[in-house]
């Protein structure tokens, strides 16, 4: 990890086409301007943490599915005995 000190107004050079220049310090934070071409995703660590959880939360558990299918199994053996 590279730890650098910069003031407002000053900036760096992250390969030869993305540029962090700080805008403003702040006892709470700092704001900063990124500028880099647009095929470069630039996200917030902690929305980028939220997405991997949504991803993991919304993917099914293989014993849900399994459950569903054999209970769906059963409901369609039901239905074609009573069709009989």
């Amino acid at each position: 990890m590279l730890i650098l000190r910069r003031k407002k107004n000053e900036s760096l050079l992250i390969g030869e086409n993305i540029r962090i220049t700080v805008i403003d310090c702040a006892g709470d934070g700092v704001r900063l301007a990124i500028d880099a071409p647009k095929q470069i995703s630039i996200l917030r660590e902690e929305l980028s943490e939220a997405e991997q959880s949504n991803k993991v939360a919304i993917k099914p558990q293989i014993d849900s599915v399994m459950q569903l299918q054999s209970v769906l199994k059963r409901k369609n053996d039901v239905l074609k005995a009573t069709e009989l």
